[in-house]
């Protein structure tokens, strides 16, 4: 071998005569082309996304409203605790101006008023 190392080029392509160069780019055309799919697939993920965050932010909305809800649920619970029983059935009677049996009843009058 010699010092000089041949390298093997394509020969150049021959040109069919009446046919004028492609005004054609192919490569940027092609470049064009990829840009506008990369871009209409990123608008097409806009609305998933939009979405995704619009019901993170009602979850986080719906968990405070279960928060309220079982607060009122406790607050409910004891009242039914409290309204259960002979007790509830005696402050009752009393609140409307019933006396019980063997009590004298007696009415006060000139109070202010709140």
């Amino acid at each position: 071998m010699s010092s000089r190392a041949y390298r093997l080029r394509p020969a150049p392509r021959a040109r069919a005569r009446g046919r004028s160069k492609s005004r054609i780019h192919w490569d940027k055309l092609g470049r064009v082309v990829l840009v506008i799919v990369i871009f209409a697939i990123l608008v097409s993920y806009i609305n998933p996304v939009v979405n995704f965050v619009g019901a993170w932010t009602e979850s986080r909305s719906e968990r405070a409203s279960l928060a309220e809800l079982k607060t009122e649920n406790e607050r409910l619970r004891r009242q039914v605790e409290s309204l259960q029983g002979p007790e509830a059935a005696e402050r009752s009677a009393r609140r409307i101006g019933m006396v019980a049996e063997g009590e004298l009843p007696y009415v006060v009058r000139g109070l202010p008023r709140d």
